[in-house]
């Protein structure tokens, strides 16, 4: 370490340790609500970091960690705080959820400063004694990178996009630009004299370096301005002439990227300045020693930590004023400001539409509750539903999965938790309905046949098919009995009737099984005249039949009729468009006398009844 920073450190602890003699005993808390503001101090007099909790306003824990904790950062997700131990070379990782020590890294020799990337995968630690940077692995908690920097390096910032590491070089007065990729110096910015403190605006478009003892014989002390385009120092920014103005060490940028705050550690003030104007445009008293500063998340707030007077100092960045001042550390020298994620509530479920569908699943089912967001399974009795659809904090859609009948609780699943059963939750599977029996169990192919079914789960039933055919009308009498009017059907065939309901649709079966029935058929064939000469031994008879469905009072067209007389066939013809059907056929004299008629036959098919009809054979 060069030889200022060294006296500063000896300076601040001694200081410190002074006044830390005559601080009064604190309570400490067994725990901080979840949520609320943690304000993490490295005491460089007790090694130890301090959390203390801004809602209760008392010290949560503190937390012993490695020799002269002289920085601290906390990952984005404010799930751990880093400690730079000088005194020590090494790097203490803290569990903001136990406030204990998770794991301690060997870094460089006498770590003075560090800052996390903005994705939390890496810390990188400026080591004042060795003219490293150690680049800490998050995963791992080892370092997997050194990066040797210019002389004395005394505080680090990233970019916002994590593409770009600064680093001040008290010795050589200038500022090291890292290329995160590659871990290498890309370049090297002249800036005042001793710089310490870093910090970049929230846009990325300028860092404010603290130049602590760049006044030289002459006044004021300056913070210098860098362009992070191309490198350069654009503005160099005078503090306060005067004592109130000494010692410009470390730098802190609001939130909203409006003010930069600048802790001058010999005056004993906060310096302000408009990032605008790059001018001060106000001067805030905190305490003695000034040697570190951080935000509240929402910009409402500045903590000073003041080494010399063991205090943090709460400025109101609205009066520009401080509000109050914490006590109970010993030389703080860093403060970070940690603000947990606010704890997810309990999802609840206070309705369902409908809350009722088939076993066989498939319904989209409305849940309404509270604390849905981010819900991420929907789950009927133990089976996950699908195609979950969170539409806002107080209703998810979700598919209802397959089930058994009965009553299961619908839970739903967020970072929150699961919610808790109760009524409101319930959803009842419905048993799919069966046929047993139909009654008749076959009618005409008209339709119009009442037909009893019987079955179980007919309840709330809205719909009876004969196969693909609506019913012509239908009456639920009862959960097992159904009145319905078959529809008109082809002839001879067999469909079944299922049942739709609230359960779903009843599965085929033999029990179901309809059959219309076949057409009848009348066949009217026409008287034949004989003429028959002495001696004459056969006839040549012209035979004719015509064919008609009764049922639909029809003639039916394309169907082969049978001639005979007696046992003898005589020719076969088919039916035309108009259901006749003629032929020609010889027979003899004495079988025509003998019969004294012939026969027309249609032997049937599956949809017409076979008949018969018979012609006589009147002789002149």
């Amino acid at each position: 370490m060069r030889g200022g920073g060294a006296r500063r450190l000896l300076a601040r602890l001694s200081a410190g340790l002074l006044a830390a003699s005559a601080l009064s005993a604190v309570s400490v808390l067994p725990a901080h609500a979840a949520g609320d503001p943690v304000v993490y101090v490295a005491d460089a007099g007790s090694n130890t970091v301090t959390a203390y909790d801004t809602l209760a306003h008392a010290v949560a824990a503190s937390v012993p960690v490695g020799a002269i904790p002289d920085a601290v950062a906390a990952d984005p997700a404010a799930s751990t705080v880093y400690t730079a131990n000088e005194g020590s070379n090494t790097v203490s990782v803290i569990s903001t959820a136990t406030n204990t020590v998770t794991t301690t890294v060997p870094v460089g020799g006498s770590p003075t400063a560090l800052a996390v990337s903005p994705d939390g995968k890496r810390a990188y630690v400026a080591n004042a004694g060795s003219d490293t940077v150690s680049v800490i692995d998050a995963a791992t908690d080892t370092v997997a990178a050194t990066v040797p920097i210019g002389s004395g390096p005394f505080g680090v910032a990233v970019t916002p996009d994590g593409t770009t590491v600064y680093v001040t070089d008290g010795g050589d007065n200038t500022v090291s630009v890292i290329d995160a990729a590659t871990d290498t110096v890309t370049a090297t910015v002249p800036v005042g004299n001793d710089p310490i403190g870093i910090a970049i605006t929230p846009d990325g478009t300028k860092a404010y370096v603290a130049d602590y003892d760049s006044h030289a014989a002459v006044d004021p002390d300056t913070v210098s301005v860098i362009s992070t385009a191309t490198n350069t120092v654009t503005a160099t920014v005078p503090v306060p002439a005067g004592p109130s103005g000494r010692g410009p060490y470390a730098v802190a940028v609001a939130p909203d990227g409006t003010r930069a705050y600048v802790a001058n550690y010999t005056g004993g003030t906060v310096a302000v300045i408009s990032t605008a104007t790059d001018t001060v445009t106000a001067t805030v008293p905190v305490g003695r020693g000034p040697s570190a500063l951080a935000f509240a998340p929402d910009g409402t707030q500045a903590f000073v930590a003041n080494g010399v007077d063991n205090t943090v100092a709460v400025v109101d960045t609205a009066t520009g004023t401080v509000s109050s001042t914490l006590g109970g550390f010993n030389v703080p020298d860093a403060v970070v400001v940690v603000a947990p994620a606010p704890a997810v509530p309990l999802p609840a479920v206070t309705g369902l539409s409908p809350n009722t569908g088939p076993a066989a699943g498939g319904t989209t089912v409305t849940i309404t509750g509270t604390g849905l967001t981010g819900a991420t399974a929907v789950d009927f009795g133990a089976t996950p539903a699908t195609a979950v659809t969170v539409n806002s904090g107080t209703s998810v859609t979700a598919i209802a999965p397959a089930g058994r009948a009965g009553a299961v609780d619908v839970t739903v699943t967020t970072p929150g938790g699961t919610s808790a059963v109760g009524g409101s939750d319930q959803y009842t599977y419905l048993a799919a309905p069966t046929v047993t029996a139909l009654s008749p169990s076959g009618g005409a192919s008209t339709g119009g046949t009442a037909v009893t079914i019987t079955g179980t789960g007919f309840a709330g039933a809205t719909a009876v098919e004969f196969g693909t055919v609506p019913a012509t009308s239908f009456t639920v009498t009862s959960g097992i009995s159904i009145t319905a009017t078959a529809p008109a059907g082809a002839a001879g065939s067999g469909v079944d009737v299922q049942v739709a309901a609230p359960g779903g649709t009843s599965a085929v079966s033999g029990a179901d099984r309809y059959t219309y029935d076949r057409d009848s058929t009348t066949l009217t064939a026409a008287p034949i005249t004989l003429q028959i000469g002495v001696g004459q031994l056969s006839l040549n008879l012209a035979l004719s039949a015509t064919l008609t469905d009764t049922t639909t009072h029809r003639p039916v067209p394309g169907r082969t009729i049978t001639f005979t007389v007696g046992t003898t066939t005589l020719c076969t013809a088919t039916t035309d468009s108009s259901g006749t059907a003629s032929c020609h056929g010889v027979c003899s004299v004495l079988t025509a006398l003998l019969a004294l008629h012939y026969t027309a036959a249609f032997h049937g098919t599956a949809a017409l009844a076979p008949s018969t009809g018979q012609g006589q054979l009147l002789q002149l």
